[in-house]
């Protein structure tokens, strides 16, 4: 009998490029997780600041409050922050080709960040009347993401991670690919098959294998970067001048979803 495959993790990320947060459950809005990218930190001219600049981002640690934010870090005092109201002031910020409107968070804030990481920045925050439509070439209109690099949910799977480990010398954490969604039961890179798939109520649809970056290279507990794992993953998972570990997700409907829940196959891709 084979393991039945189900949701071994679910991990939300509220400052994107920021440390992530394991949830045993989450509600799935218009954006994708709740609370999921939601928060962004950008340079002077709005554009977005990431651990491919900045990879001293790691060792932020962000905490999800019921009006706001608690972020830490190392010899740092620990900061709340506030959830901003609708009349609070908006700049244009980029993220990747897209130009969208963030709110403006707290000075403090910006002023915190900007010590910490040793450059001038600003927390900015998405409003729920900002749509930022997900590439066409993969999703039809309506389909929305906040502040992530392109879509609203990311997996991958415990078995493809073990694979990968057992070609490294040291191995690496799941963290290391920040996805929202982990998957267990399967056998390594099982989801580069998947087309459609259930998740309690949820269907979703695997439109996209996540090309990885030099984020996947900066070690979560120091914020050192290193050649792993995108030189191993080269020599077997590269496609043109990308390599690959993990899938994009889209789905039609908001949901719900927690640790543990089963996952079912409906559709698989055809072969390529």
């Amino acid at each position: 009998m084979s393991t039945p495959i189900c949701l071994s993790g679910l991990h939300c990320y509220p400052v994107k490029s920021l440390r992530g947060v394991a949830v045993d459950r989450s509600s799935v809005d218009g954006f994708g997780l709740v609370h999921d990218r939601r928060w962004m930190v950008v340079d002077r001219d709005g554009g977005f600041l990431s651990q491919r600049e900045l990879p001293r981002m790691t060792l932020i640690g962000v905490e999800v409050e019921s009006d706001g934010l608690l972020l830490t870090a190392p010899d740092m005092p620990s900061l709340r922050v506030g959830r901003p109201t609708f009349a609070a002031p908006r700049i244009e910020v980029e993220v990747w080709q897209d130009r969208l409107e963030g709110c403006l968070v707290e000075q403090r804030a910006d002023a915190w960040l900007s010590r910490f990481l040793g450059v001038e920045c600003r927390l900015v925050y998405m409003m729920d009347d900002v749509k930022r439509q997900v590439d066409q070439r993969y999703a039809e209109p309506g389909h929305l993401t906040a502040f992530s690099d392109g879509f609203p949910l990311l997996l991958a799977s415990e078995a493809s991670l073990e694979e990968l480990n057992s070609r490294l010398e040291s191995p690496l954490s799941m963290a290391r690919f920040r996805p929202n969604l982990v998957v267990s039961g399967t056998q390594p890179y099982a989801e580069d098959q998947w087309s459609r798939i259930r998740i309690g109520t949820m269907e979703l649809r695997l439109v996209k294998p996540c090309s990885r970056c030099s984020i996947t290279s900066v070690d979560p507990a120091t914020g050192v970067r290193g050649a792993e794992p995108l030189a191993s993953l080269a020599a077997y998972r590269r496609r043109g001048k990308q390599v690959y570990f993990g899938q994009n997700l889209i789905y039609d409907h908001p949901g719900e979803l927690g640790v543990g829940m089963s996952v079912e196959i409906l559709e698989y891709r055809d072969e390529q």
